[in-house]
């Protein structure tokens, strides 16, 4: 596990609270206040910070916490690169979409330039770091392993498309997907480990609530809330240790994503059917020419021999013909 009441989380990437330095002076923004959330902002950012605010203070409950959680949040804008690092410590990958930082109750966004973000829309963003601060103000800082926090995020913020699973099956066949513990000490920097890192831990959230629902997944953050420790909170509720339960979920995996599912993936589906089509179209064009040249093999050639044959065996074309059909006598 590690340790992220001291740290901020940027889509699942554990880095240092900024240092009280390089906080930038509340007084320099602008405020939009809310009953959860005030949404501060910098020139011309006003009506999407109207906006945001009121987004947030619509969502819904998220699950097995609480709904009162999160609260007492300050979404910053940021209105530059510069303003942006320093509310975040200046570590952000380029693809980081968004910053939640537990320690402070706050989420940073950019508000400049193209925006950094994993495709991600910024309804999707803003549930996603929503999540990751509700999760931890109920769990009052306790360690979170990495993957768990960035499934939850996926997970309850509706963010998990279940179509990329896919994904996660090319990944085991190939050795290419890394056990849950490493996603606790580490979790990858570069965009493409990093999304598939983002998969592997939506789907062992996932499975989680295929087998409880979400009322146990309610029960298993209260006794973790309460137990202080998430290895005997698992054992307690799901009756695993994390050992049992990353087997678990890996079988869960492989068959919930087999290759049947890839293969019924709708982009792999419809390259395979175009495939099969455009081999079923040679196929049948060389069948065409093959029948082609044996019709043609049977027919009477364009010119009878005895068109070339005379009463002295000379070889000489026969006289044209009038149109009646009587020779011309003329020639």
């Amino acid at each position: 596990m590690c340790s992220t009441s001291l740290g901020f989380i940027l889509a699942g990437i554990l880095l240092p609270s900024p240092s009280p330095g390089q906080q930038p002076g509340a007084n320099s923004f602008q405020w939009v206040p809310g009953p959860r959330v005030e949404v501060g902002f910098r020139g011309g950012d006003s009506l999407r910070a109207v906006s945001i605010a009121e987004f947030l203070d619509g969502l819904p409950k998220l699950p097995g916490i609480p709904d009162t959680l999160p609260t007492g949040l300050s979404l910053f804008i940021a209105p530059d690169q510069s303003t942006f690092d320093s509310l975040t410590g200046g570590a952000v990958p380029e693809w980081g979409a968004g910053v939640a930082i537990p320690s402070l109750s706050r989420i940073v966004v950019p508000g400049f330039g193209q925006r950094r973000a994993r495709d991600w829309s910024e309804a999707r963003l803003l549930r996603h770091e929503w999540a990751h601060l509700g999760l931890h103000q109920h769990l009052e800082g306790l360690r979170v392993p990495l993957w768990f926090d960035e499934g939850y995020a996926e997970w309850a913020s509706g963010g998990w498309n279940p179509g990329e699973g896919w994904r996660l099956r090319v990944a085991f066949a190939f050795g290419r997907a890394p056990p849950l513990d490493s996603l606790v000490l580490a979790w990858p920097r570069d965009q493409a480990s990093a999304s598939l890192a983002y998969l592997l831990s939506a789907t062992a959230v996932e499975y989680l609530i295929q087998e409880s629902g979400e009322r146990g997944l309610q029960i298993f953050l209260e006794r973790w809330r309460s137990e202080r420790s998430f290895d005997r909170a698992l054992r307690n509720t799901y009756g695993l240790t994390v050992g049992q339960f990353e087997e678990d979920w890996k079988a869960y995996v492989k068959k919930r994503y087999g290759w049947l599912f890839v293969v019924s993936h709708s982009s792999i589906f419809w390259l395979s059917l175009a495939v099969a089509l455009l081999l079923m179209v040679r196929v049948r064009r060389g069948r065409n020419r093959e029948a082609m040249a044996r019709l043609r093999a049977g027919e009477p050639p364009d010119r009878p021999m005895y068109w070339n044959e005379t009463s002295d065996g000379a070889g000489q074309e026969p006289s044209p013909a009038e149109p009646n059909g009587i020779p011309n006598k003329d020639q």
